[in-house]
């Protein structure tokens, strides 16, 4: 049966601020939708599939402002939500940090943004930075534009950052002969998310081909012709980067790669054959099955 969820049950869900909800419901008008006399209103099984998808659009790097005008527009399923929502982020333990890196990027402080996050991944791994302390840093350093409508370059000089930090990591010696293929597709520049999971590949000794944003069909299409990559991730933020072309055109290659779609533009019933990883974790260890490599920590 579904249940329908308090302002304060849902932003624990989501793994926000209740003051977020309130504010996204003011400003963009994505508010709870269920309403008894006497009570106060309630977020449906609907509203919660919008803003985790609203959520989801703002972590992988669109302004909130896109972000709501593509939530609105989500048809309320549930499916991949679900999915994603059992591997969401949580700054429990590490808020300290999360502070002391927002602070820092309000003030622009790039030396410490890059130490302090570099010390994290180096202590705690690629996977577990991005969920517990990168993810909740970029809700924060959102929710602060929400509210003032400033500070556009704070978030671009973080990305720059972490984009350095993640590429930094220092790999391991390979144990596959054919690197695997990571790619953000077509026009898509929200690519963040595909840096910390290159990183958390290297981490385990998974060789990388390494694309990027904007990639077109034609250099995954080349690239998994010269090396018939055991997997190719191909992460699409918004719908219409997310081409079923890149999925249904790759050459025939033996061994077949794994095929791996992520972020939150995909039409699934369009993607027939691939995998959907609803996050970064997931992705790796798709892939590192795909390799085949034994991986401990």
């Amino acid at each position: 049966m579904n249940q329908s969820l308090s302002v304060a049950a849902l932003a624990r869900r989501l793994g926000i601020a209740a003051a977020t909800l309130r504010t996204w419901d003011r400003r963009y008008g994505l508010g709870p939708s269920e309403h008894q006399a006497g009570c106060h209103r309630r977020y449906s099984q609907s509203d919660v599939a919008k803003l985790t998808y609203m959520r989801r659009l703002v972590v992988s790097g669109v302004a909130p402002a896109d972000a709501a005008v593509r939530a609105k527009e989500h048809d309320g399923s549930e499916a991949p939500v679900d999915k994603f929502l059992k591997n969401k982020s949580s700054a429990q333990g590490r808020e300290e940090l999360v502070a002391s890196l927002f602070r820092a990027a309000q003030g622009l402080d790039s030396v410490f943004l890059e130490s302090a996050l570099i010390k994290e991944i180096k202590k705690y791994g690629a996977i577990s930075t991005w969920h517990e302390v990168v993810v909740p840093l970029l809700v924060r350093i959102g929710e602060t534009w929400e509210r003032t409508e400033e500070g556009v370059e704070v978030e671009h000089v973080l990305s720059e950052i972490l984009k350095r930090v993640f590429h930094s990591v220092e790999p391991k010696k390979a144990e596959n002969s054919r690197p695997v293929l990571l790619a953000a597709i077509a026009e898509e520049q929200h690519s963040l998310a595909l840096y910390a999971l290159k990183a958390a590949l290297v981490e385990r000794g998974i060789s990388v081909q390494f694309l990027g944003a904007r990639t077109p069909l034609e250099a995954v299409v080349g690239i998994v012709k010269r090396i018939a990559p055991p997997a190719v991730f191909l992460w699409a933020c918004m719908p219409e980067n997310a081409d079923p072309r890149f999925i249904n055109n790759l050459p025939k290659v033996r061994p077949a790669p794994r095929i791996i779609i992520g972020g939150p533009g995909w039409n699934l019933t369009e993607c027939e054959g691939a995998i959907f990883a609803p996050d970064i974790a997931s992705a790796c260890e798709e892939i590192t099955q795909a390799v085949g490599v034994q991986y401990a920590r």
